[in-house]
């Protein structure tokens, strides 16, 4: 199903989100924790009864619940670009066999240009690990090398990762040979404005800072029909697009690809006349 939201609609607040994952530390706990973390990406709900949650900085993740499966009974998880990672703890929460989080930590550079912060890279994911006495494995590796693992995943979460990678094509093929037979891959990238669902194949190239200042990582803005084409490059089966909010004035777009159960044919979404 297709969600459409106006500028200004009605989603759940980053308070709202983080209480998907109850954490409920005692007030000096939670503390301590807020201030072992210089910046914090993801809120995390520390002690809902003193209003204690970490300030995270990224403000455009309540429309994501909308497309997050409720229950993860069973499954295995790849979390691709984790962060902090709120949504490795929230699969774990809804009842996932398995949880890997993965990051290249390469944000250490993104936040020290855009808000000036030192980190060491994944003291806030290891910090609420401690907390949650949590399963959720991390590793320290960049997307790209995920090849070099042997195990297949029944969902993967691909967040904000397409518009800040050179090659996008690459990587979507990279997580597409992670997946089982049947698995799911939820796609959320940066996206145009206007846009309508419509077949429109061309990706924007953003030039350095055009989209957040003193943010130079930011590549790629896709619309619908140039993600879909995307993914019809790859082993990827389906893709259908769930929402293209705009989020403080930034266009986003979340939909959800599976995989054939048998490879098939590569055929170009896209015709040239060159």
């Amino acid at each position: 199903m297709r969600h459409e939201f106006a500028e200004n609609a009605r989603w759940p607040t980053e308070h709202e989100v983080a209480d998907e994952v109850r954490i409920e530390v005692s007030p000096a706990d939670a503390l301590r924790v807020l201030r072992s973390v210089p910046l914090w990406f993801h809120t995390f709900a520390l002690n809902r009864e003193y209003q204690l949650y970490t300030p995270g900085v990224a403000r455009d993740h309540g429309y994501r619940l909308a497309s997050i499966p409720d229950s993860f009974e069973g499954l295995s998880v790849l979390d691709v670009g984790a962060f902090d990672g709120f949504y490795s703890f929230l699969a774990e929460e809804r009842g996932a066999a398995r949880v890997l989080a993965v990051d290249n930590e390469q944000y250490v550079e993104w936040v020290r240009d855009r808000w000036g912060v030192t980190l060491a890279g994944g003291e806030g994911f290891h910090a609420i690990k401690r907390l949650l006495g949590s399963a959720v494995e991390y590793r320290q590796m960049d997307a790209y090398a995920l090849d070099g693992l042997e195990a297949r995943f029944d969902f993967i979460f691909c967040f904000g990762l397409l518009h800040r990678v050179e090659n996008p094509l690459g990587l979507l093929d990279v997580l597409t040979r992670r997946l089982a037979a049947g698995g799911r891959m939820l796609i959320e990238t940066y996206g145009v404005n206007g846009d309508g669902g419509g077949k429109d194949g061309v990706p924007h190239v953003s030039a350095p800072g055009d989209v957040y200042p003193h943010d130079r990582f930011v590549y790629w803005q896709f619309s619908s029909g140039a993600l879909a084409n995307l993914v019809a490059f790859t082993e990827l089966s389906s893709f259908e697009v769930h929402a293209t909010p705009v989020v403080d004035g930034h266009p986003r777009i979340i939909g959800l690809a599976s995989k054939y159960d048998a490879p098939r044919d590569r055929a170009p979404a896209i015709q040239s006349g060159h």
